[in-house]
C-alpha cells in the first residue's frame, strides 16, 4: 500500500510540474509575441477551460497524495522528511500560490469584458495582468520541481519502502 500511494504521489507530481514547466517554456513565450486582444482573450478562454477533472486530478490529487503520503511515511524518518518537506512546498508555492495569486488574477480577467476596453485600457491591463500572473506562476513551478526532487530523492537513497 504504501509503496502504491508513493508510486501515485511521484506520479502526479510529476505531471503538475511537466504541466507547469511546459506552460513556462511554451504558453508564456508564445502569448508574449500577440496583440493585448488577443493576449487577453486567449487567457480568458485557457483560464476556463482548465477547470476540468483532468486538471483537477493532477493538481489536487498531488496535494492529497502528499499529505496521505506523509501520514504513511511517518514511521520511516528518512523518507518522512522529504515527503513533509515536499508536501509543505507543494502546499504553500503550488496550491497556495495558485489559490491566493493566480486563480484571483483569472477572476478578474474572467470578469473583464475585452470588447469595452479601448486600446490604451487593455494594455494596461494585460501590463498589470501578465507580469503579476507570470511571477506567480514560476514561484509555482520551481516550487513544483523542488517538490518533485524531494520526492525522487528517497527513491535513490533507500529502496524500498
Amino acid at each position: 500500500m504504501k509503496s502504491f500511494v508513493f508510486f501515485i504521489t511521484v506520479l502526479l507530481n510529476a505531471l503538475s510540474t511537466g504541466f507547469f514547466f511546459a506552460w513556462s517554456v511554451s504558453v508564456v513565450l508564445g502569448t508574449k509575441k500577440v496583440s493585448d486582444f488577443t493576449y487577453l482573450e486567449t487567457m480568458q478562454n485557457i483560464n476556463r477551460e482548465i477547470l476540468n477533472p483532468f486538471f483537477f486530478l493532477v493538481f489536487f490529487g498531488s496535494l492529497i497524495t502528499l499529505i496521505l503520503n506523509t501520514t504513511l511515511q511517518y514511521n520511516s524518518k528518512l523518507i518522512f522528511w522529504f515527503v513533509l518537506a515536499s508536501t509543505i512546498l507543494y502546499l504553500i508555492g503550488v496550491f497556495g500560490v495558485t489559490a491566493f495569486g493566480n486563480v484571483p488574477l483569472n477572476n478578474a480577467l474572467n470578469n473583464l469584458n475585452t470588447d469595452k476596453l479601448n486600446v490604451v485600457q487593455l494594455k494596461n491591463f494585460r501590463i498589470d495582468y501578465e507580469g503579476q500572473w507570470n511571477r506567480f506562476h514560476t514561484i509555482r513551478m520551481v516550487s513544483n520541481m523542488v517538490s518533485f526532487i524531494l520526492l525522487l530523492i528517497p527513491i535513490f537513497i533507500k529502496k524500498s519502502f
